[in-house]
């Protein structure tokens, strides 16, 4: 899963990339509200963590472009502003919760997994498909009742996968989501092949009932057997 961090305080902003890193998200940040508009527009994120003072612009202005350009990335507004009226306007222009400053990293964890699982898997914790399931929180895979080792690449692309079950999905829009925005200054993406060649092998060898189609040119499609 991929976050965005929009905060202008840039120590806060490392603090928080540091613990949403270990908690095995892919991480971006911007402390500007130019750099988060410019990431909004050439990138997708499944969580963006938006201060409301930012230099440039406000977090306010941010949800209201995503609002008016359709955009529909989860939004958890942080702000040392704690007024109602901020929260109400907030979270009326689609914001999914408000978090007042100063708060525990924990809980900004909780609140980031909490919003996830109520908008993408109705509040669930396992992502399910064919006979293989995956528990997000406990980062293991089942296929019936066999616990399939991966490692952390191969279970983020999996994930993605799930996410996006019978879907195109394009070679640069997974490597973006799980190893990161920079990852399009590579010379080439041969690395993802070789992650789903391994994954693909891994799938095969306990006879999952789903396999990872290629699409010639385009990307790939997870599908049921």
């Amino acid at each position: 899963m991929k976050i965005l961090v929009v905060e202008d305080e840039v120590e806060l902003a490392d603090l928080i990339v540091q613990s949403l890193t270990k908690e095995y998200f892919v991480v971006e940040a911007v402390n500007d509200f130019y750099s988060a508009l410019d990431k909004i527009n050439n990138y997708l994120y499944d969580c963006i963590l938006l201060d409301i003072g930012l230099p440039g612009g406000s977090g306010i202005e941010v949800l209201e472009y995503l609002r008016d350009n359709a955009k529909s990335e989860n939004v958890i507004i942080i702000s040392a502003k704690d007024s109602l009226e901020d929260k109400i306007m907030g979270l009326n222009l689609g914001a999914d919760d408000y978090l007042t400053k100063p708060f525990h990293l924990a809980e900004l964890n909780a609140r980031v997994k909490a919003v996830l699982r109520r908008k993408e898997l109705d509040g669930k914790q396992r992502l399910e498909f064919g006979d293989v399931s995956m528990d997000l929180e406990e980062r293991k895979v089942y296929v019936d009742a066999y616990a399939l080792e991966l490692n952390r690449k191969e279970f983020d692309i999996l994930r993605y996968f799930l996410f996006n079950k019978n879907r195109l999905v394009s070679k640069m829009s997974l490597a973006e989501h799980v190893w990161g925005d920079n990852i399009d200054q590579a010379d080439n993406l041969d690395f993802v092949y070789y992650q789903i060649k391994n994954l693909r092998k891994k799938l095969k060898a306990v006879d999952a009932g789903i396999e990872i189609e290629s699409v010639y040119g385009t990307g790939y499609r997870v599908k049921e057997l």
